[in-house]
């Protein structure tokens, strides 16, 4: 899909509009110097759908995998050890990607599910996710810079770079985007 009229199209045919597709709108919005006269159309139309209910907004997330925030927690204790320690600074969304991509996912859709889930994990697979933190470590500390223009995926505009504080913060408001309310209302927050 390259044009805001086919997305709204294929919405309105299937009754949802995905978050694949609402990206892809605003890309084309944020990319567009001008929008056409159709695609001013075709955006109403998509709100009206949406308002009336024609159309229903998929939410971008309606379940958590486990595994990340316990892949996050070990591997911010670790790099944080090692950069105290050294003059080396760690890419934590690399070592975090790394260590998943080894580690089995533990999916949860309620509060209990994801309870259970921890407890699991940490009877049975606190091991293996120390061990994939640790690899994914000496990967990123041997892995030669090969490719400088890398670019980090960008979260609504700005890049995940720079010191650990502003990579866990913003991992944290990717995986645990009420933990700052729930701070700022003085609840427990669940960690």
């Amino acid at each position: 899909m390259n044009s805001i009229e086919k997305i709204v199209q294929q919405a309105i045919q299937d009754g949802y509009l995905t978050p694949a597709m609402e990206a892809e709108v605003g890309r084309i919005c944020d990319t567009a110097s001008e929008l056409s006269i159709e695609e001013y159309m075709a955006l109403d139309r998509l709100m009206g759908a949406l308002l009336t209910g024609e159309v229903v907004a998929v939410p971008r997330k309606q379940f958590i995998n486990v595994m990340e925030e316990l892949v996050l927690t070990e591997a911010i204790a670790r790099v944080g050890e090692i950069e105290a320690s050294s003059d080396r600074t760690l890419d934590l969304g690399d070592i975090a990607a790394y260590a998943l991509n080894r580690l089995p996912p533990l999916y949860a859709t309620t509060e209990e599910g994801a309870h259970f889930q921890r407890n699991r994990a940490q009877e049975q697979l606190k091991a293996l996710i120390a061990q994939q933190v640790n690899e994914a470590i000496d990967h990123s500390l041997n892995r030669p810079d090969f490719f400088p223009e890398r670019q980090a995926i960008m979260n609504k505009g700005s890049a995940v770079t720079g010191s650990i504080l502003e990579q866990v913060t913003s991992l944290l408001r990717t995986y645990a985007p009420d933990l700052d309310e729930q701070a700022g209302k003085g609840q427990p927050v669940a960690v």
